[in-house]
C-alpha cells in the first residue's frame, strides 16, 4: 500500500518561510516522479512544483519560480518543497504526489492527504 505523509505546514508571515516534507511509502521512491500541488479555498486544485526521479529535472508554475524550491532525498524516501518569501496568496492546502509526470494532475497516481499553509498579512 503506497503511503505520502505531508508535514511542514503551519502559520506564517508574509515574507517567511516554511519547509514542507512528504514521506513516501509502499513503492520504490526512486523509480517515480513527486509533485506538488496546492488547493485553496474556494479554488481548484493547482500545479506548484515536480521532480524527476532522479532529481535531476525540477519543474515550477510561473506562481512560485523563484521563490521555491523542490528536492527530493531518494535515500529517506522523502520529497521537499522549501518555500521562501511567502505571500497571503500562497495559503492553500499543500498535496504532495507521485507519479510519472510534471505538471498535470492525472500523471500522478497517489497522493498524500494534505498539509495546511496560511500565510498572515
Amino acid at each position: 500500500q503506497v503511503q505520502l505523509v505531508e508535514s511542514g505546514g503551519g502559520l506564517v508571515q508574509a515574507g517567511g518561510s516554511l519547509r514542507l516534507s512528504c514521506a513516501a511509502s509502499g513503492r520504490t521512491f526512486s523509480s517515480y516522479a513527486m509533485g506538488w500541488f496546492r488547493q485553496a479555498p474556494g479554488k481548484e486544485r493547482e500545479f506548484v512544483a515536480a521532480i524527476s526521479w532522479s532529481g535531476g529535472s525540477t519543474y515550477y508554475a510561473d506562481s512560485v519560480k523563484g521563490r521555491f524550491t523542490i528536492s527530493r532525498d531518494n535515500a529517506k524516501n522523502t520529497v521537499y518543497l522549501q518555500m521562501n518569501s511567502l505571500k497571503p496568496e500562497d495559503t492553500a492546502v499543500y498535496y504532495c504526489a507521485s507519479g510519472y509526470g510534471s505538471s498535470w494532475e492525472y500523471e500522478y497516481d497517489y497522493w498524500g492527504q494534505g498539509t495546511q499553509v496560511t500565510v498572515s498579512s
